[in-house]
């Protein structure tokens, strides 16, 4: 049986939000990862496209195209990533549903920021690529548009309903340090999703971007195994 993992980044943000947790994966399993880019959240631009109907379309037809070449699909999602997760969770037959600070609320560009610049300061690690998150955050969202704003806001109101229709077995990860997404955030979205199999990770540390928590080596392999592999 083959495995394939849809990973959906965040609000403003890009592949560049889940790179370790992709990079974990790819180091300890033979599992088809992918990370699509949602429309206007190219690098280097800012968010000038894009609404919440083409990114949720878009993460469909990533995940109808890893459907038709593997067995079984898990799918990640990364703060806004994490409700586009749970709508494909609803349309389609999904081994397991992984929620990374999902922002099941809202999302403060200011505190983004905030939290982008602070992590730049403190995880610089060898393993790491060298771009500056900071300045990437500050560019897209100085450049994105009202609009564009609310449409992430819409991607909440089409999800928010329909929590308990979610059946795939869930395990939620979030970091009580977030500034962005609070953390009774996850604990409301544990009560509310209706999958029997549930289970909520807390990194004491963490803030929103959770895949650069000090403890990631603690809680990567614990999201590993949920995911299917001792």
């Amino acid at each position: 049986m083959t495995t394939g993992v849809l990973i959906v980044h965040g609000f403003t943000g890009g592949p560049f939000e889940v790179a370790p947790f992709k990079r974990f994966l790819q180091n300890h399993t033979d599992w088809k990862v992918v990370v699509p880019v949602l429309p206007g959240h190219e690098m280097d631009r800012g968010i000038q496209k894009g609404s919440a109907k083409s990114w949720m379309m878009v993460a469909e037809l990533e995940l109808r195209r890893l459907q038709k070449e593997v067995d079984n699909v898990i799918v990640v999602g990364f703060s806004m990533g994490g409700l586009i997760a749970m709508y494909l969770a609803l349309r389609y037959p999904i081994k397991k549903l992984v929620l990374l600070s999902a922002a099941a609320k809202y999302i403060s560009p200011r505190i983004l920021l905030e939290d982008a610049r602070i992590m730049m300061s403190s995880l610089r690690h060898r393993d790491f690529p060298p771009d500056s998150f900071y300045h990437l955050y500050n560019y897209k969202l100085t450049n994105t548009p009202v609009r564009v704003a609310l449409e992430f806001l819409r991607v909440v109101r089409v999800v928010r309903p329909y929590h308990h229709q979610v059946k795939t077995p869930v395990c939620i990860v979030q970091g009580k340090q977030d500034g962005i997404v609070p953390a009774v955030t996850a604990d409301l979205l544990y009560e509310q999703l209706g999958s029997k199999e549930k289970h909520l990770i807390y990194s004491e540390h963490g803030k929103h971007h959770i895949c650069y928590s000090e403890d990631r080596h603690v809680w990567f392999p614990k999201v590993l195994k949920f995911m299917g592999k001792d």
